[in-house]
């Protein structure tokens, strides 16, 4: 039996085991309902699979678990985030007009509340912004391409007959790409392959896109239509540019870009009318390039506070 008002640790819900939270928090409701749940990860001091019903519930629920996370060595406490950045994170801090996209984190406007009452502020913000000019042409991508084929880089499509072996290549490339990026950890192979393994059955081959010198991968982008747009009862007219990577070093600067140009080009002739620059972080060199031709349409931000 459950006291509407406890906070209990509970047993994790199956769909949620494979993020292997080190805890999972039930606030329980008047009527038996949950009125707020999380989960919590001690070694990166983590607060996700979040929800709450209400600001109040929401709030309580988070200061319980900034206690359980303080009791177990955390100096700081993040969240929304389910266990690491290479999971579901962030919340929307501001909405627009644009309905959600594929596998984009679409979270209640009051989680905000929940977590500013419980003394969280910004860490970092991010945002989605949507190209609608398909036709747009960066002419300094053409000496990118240049100096690219000058260095025998070649760009090939996903092989969906040879998948883990792409999978393994732009997981490995991921690693040293994204090292240097805020909160990151290490992800195993077997998990990145699983993840994206995942979505490969909504792809485009054409429009996933790696870049290769020598036969080793250098650049990758992958990308995939709007399948809420499906959902909606139309065909998909957008395509998401979820993640672009790229080796470092002046041989390979502006390669990722190269890629989403020629990905652009591809989608456009397939009959896709839009682009949604996906889930970028604001200082990052994606949001700058994105602005020329992209129009800003969500934020979204990830919090944290001091233990």
């Amino acid at each position: 039996m459950t006291t509407a008002g406890a906070i209990r640790t509970a047993p994790l819900p199956f769909e949620l085991a494979g993020d292997e939270p080190d805890a999972h928090l039930v606030l329980d409701g008047a009527r038996g309902e949950p009125a707020a749940r999380c989960s919590l990860w001690w070694s990166a001091g983590a607060i996700g699979h979040f929800s709450a019903a209400d600001a109040a519930s929401g709030e309580r629920l988070l200061r319980a678990a900034c206690a359980r996370l303080a009791d177990h060595g955390c100096a700081r406490a993040v969240g929304p985030m389910d266990g690491s950045t290479w999971q579901r994170y962030r919340l929307v801090t501001e909405r627009g007009e644009e309905p959600p996209f594929f596998l984009e984190p679409d979270t209640p406007d009051h989680w905000r509340e929940c977590f500013a009452r419980a003394g969280f502020s910004v860490l970092a913000r991010y945002c989605s912004s949507v190209q609608d000019d398909l036709t747009h042409r960066n002419a300094r991508l053409d000496g990118v391409a240049r100096r690219a084929a000058a260095s025998d880089v070649r760009i090939r499509a996903f092989d969906p007959g040879h998948a883990e072996r792409d999978l393994g290549a732009m997981h490995a490339l991921a690693l040293e790409a994204f090292s240097g990026a805020f909160l990151f950890c290490p992800i195993e192979r077997a998990r990145f392959v699983d993840q994206y393994a995942l979505v490969l059955p909504f792809v485009r081959p054409e429009l996933v896109l790696l870049a290769e010198q020598r036969g080793k991968l250098v650049a990758f982008l992958f990308a995939l239509p709007d399948m809420c747009e499906s959902a909606r009862g139309c065909a998909p007219r957008t395509l998401i540019l979820k993640t672009v990577a790229g080796r470092r070093g002046r041989v390979y600067g502006g390669l990722g870009h190269l890629l989403v140009d020629r990905a652009i080009t591809r989608a456009a002739a397939l009959g896709f009318e839009r682009a949604v620059h996906a889930l970028m972080h604001e200082a990052s060199g994606s949001r700058n390039w994105s602005a020329r031709c992209g129009k800003v349409f969500r934020r979204y931000a990830l919090l944290g506070r001091a233990l």
